[in-house]
């Protein structure tokens, strides 16, 4: 019974450590992606335009999109590869890897797509007359 809640609360400790790295991650590569692109406002209010042009596919962002779903399910998910219940804190090290490849991949993909969109909206809708 003890060691039931000894488990029980390294896996509570294992998911709060886990959101404050997530946060901590977030929140630098958030700053350092302000250095004259877009700002965060508009990357984040680009992802839902960005994920429906994948899905449409007149975006070519889709195994890009699809590697940082996978990313953000798995940070999100309880299943782990590295569990923290038994490594401590090497278990939090693949989060925080994830969780910052998932935050850099995000900047730059919504940046990319913010140029897409901006090339896309230079070229005129029509047919070639000739």
């Amino acid at each position: 019974m003890a060691v039931m809640l000894m488990a029980r609360k390294g896996d509570d400790m294992a998911r709060t450590l886990r959101r404050a790295a997530a946060f901590t991650a977030l929140a630098k590569a958030l700053m350092s992606g302000s250095r004259g692109g877009p700002t965060i406002g508009k990357r984040l209010s680009a992802l839902p335009r960005m994920l429906k042009a994948t899905a449409r596919r007149e975006y070519d962002g889709g195994i890009r999109v699809a590697a940082m779903a996978a990313a953000a399910v798995y940070v999100a998910s309880p299943v782990d590869f590295v569990p923290e219940a038994f490594l401590l804190v090497l278990g939090l090290v693949d989060d925080a890897v994830m969780i910052t490849w998932l935050a850099g991949s995000v900047l730059s993909e919504t940046e990319r797509f913010l140029e897409w969109e901006k090339q896309r909206a230079a070229v005129l809708p029509g047919t070639v007359v000739g």
